[in-house]
């Protein structure tokens, strides 16, 4: 028993000695485990700072929105690069001047002969106020506006329509005339517009001696040429140096006597002192194909020059001018409207002592109360932008008669157009 008693002892201790080693080598495998642990995660965050720094390089940072963005693969950037290049041409093909209307000395005559901003017309129509010469014409809606779409048309030895006018076989320009419009000049910068100073249709046997055919002036995008003067162009361009931009061109013309002025939106392009023959009558086309390179044009006015408006304002104690343009039914003043505006702004700074009462003028179109509140924000409008300009407010006031005071019927395009006016009232 004693015996038994021992060697069960002798068990029990080895096998609680060995209980004991074993939790001894358990304590040790999990120490090491997890000090493995912590290793393989500090290293792991080593490299994560590696990879961190890394990653790093190959960003950069947005100035605009300070947001990091991945710079991208070789391969995809110069892709983009050119893809830029196609939507960016280089100064070289594009350079882009900026309209300045400050300079603008355009005014344009003050008694209207024709008028046509293709209200009322019926689209793929032929339009009402004009004749066809040659070519093919017809009334579209483009770029939010009424046109008169070129579609097709060959002004080498005429063509293009002539405006529709009773005396149209007669020499209806005058020795002082303007003629404006707007043209649409797409991409292609060969597509150009040919003026003849002479009807086409109704003015051939007109003046034998100069023919409509040496008539003419070609007017692009930038540049304006003609019979017996070289090309003149758009500040900033020059031979070769191409604006595919598509864009709308404001386009006056002046004629006094012999001189003749052709503008391109803020700048005068052409000055010819003598233009050697006397123009009689109005031709407009376009050098185009169908279906390729069209043309648009709209907001068409030829009108006879008048004597200087400071000569008018010495005669009658006001002037009236028709060259103020406002955008349909608002009182925002277009910037063809600013040679109008600069020529007054000169004479009051030259002449100190006048004041003006600005008066604004409509046609009979719509309701009464509206029209008189918009000629009235009108006249405002005008004041307001000549503040800007330098003419002190206390040298300035504003009012509106609406359609009260008509200086022609409100029946024909013209009519409404001579009503729809600025005057200048001495106080």
């Amino acid at each position: 028993m004693f015996l038994i008693a021992g060697l069960l002892v002798f068990s029990s201790a080895n096998t609680i000695a060995q209980i004991k080693i074993d939790v001894k080598k358990k304590v040790n495998q999990q120490a090491n485990k997890r000090a493995n642990q912590r290793t393989n995660q500090a290293i792991d965050k080593g490299f994560d700072k590696i990879e961190e720094g890394i990653g790093n390089v190959f960003k950069k940072k947005d100035k605009t929105s300070g947001e990091e963005k991945e710079e991208q693969p070789e391969e995809k950037k110069q892709t983009n690069t050119k893809a830029t290049a196609q939507e960016k041409p280089t100064p070289a093909e594009q350079p882009k001047p900026q309209l300045t209307w400050a300079k603008y000395d355009f005014v344009p005559g003050t008694e209207i002969i024709f008028e046509d901003n293709l209200e009322g017309e019926q689209n793929g129509e032929f339009p009402s106020k004009w004749d066809l010469v040659q070519g093919n014409f017809e009334n579209a809606s483009f770029d939010g506006s009424n046109v008169i779409y070129h579609m097709k048309c060959n002004m080498n030895g005429g063509g293009g329509i002539v405006p529709m006018l009773k005396n149209a076989k007669e020499d209806y320009l005058p020795e002082e005339f303007t003629i404006e419009f707007d043209a649409y000049f797409t991409e292609n910068h060969g597509g150009n517009y040919v003026i003849y100073f002479g009807d086409y249709r109704n003015q051939t046997k007109l003046d034998k001696e100069y023919p409509i055919a040496k008539k003419w002036i070609r007017i692009a995008k930038n540049s304006v040429e003609g019979e017996n003067f070289e090309t003149n162009f758009y500040p900033g361009y020059k031979s070769g140096l191409y604006d595919k931009t598509p864009k709308w061109r404001h386009v006056a013309i002046s004629f006094n006597k012999r001189a003749l002025k052709v503008y391109l939106d803020d700048a005068r392009v052409l000055n010819i002192p003598n233009l050697g023959y006397n123009p009689t009558g109005f031709s407009l086309g376009k050098q185009s194909v169908e279906g390729k390179d069209p043309g648009y044009t709209k907001n068409f006015r030829i009108a006879k020059g008048a004597v200087p408006l400071y000569d008018k304002f010495l005669t009658d104690g006001k002037f009236v001018t028709t060259g103020i343009k406002f955008d349909v039914n608002k009182a925002t003043i277009k910037p063809e409207s600013m040679g109008t505006i600069n020529y007054v702004v000169k004479m009051m700074t030259d002449h100190p002592e006048l004041k003006f009462s600005v008066e604004g003028h409509t046609d009979s179109d719509g309701e009464t109360a509206p029209n008189q509140k918009l000629s009235e924000a009108r006249a405002k409008s005008v004041m307001d932008k000549m503040v800007e300009l330098g003419i002190s407010a206390d040298r300035l006031t504003s009012k509106g008669h609406g359609e009260s005071k008509p200086m022609a019927g409100n029946d024909t395009p013209e009519g409404k157009a001579q009503n729809r006016r600025v005057e200048f009232v001495k106080f």
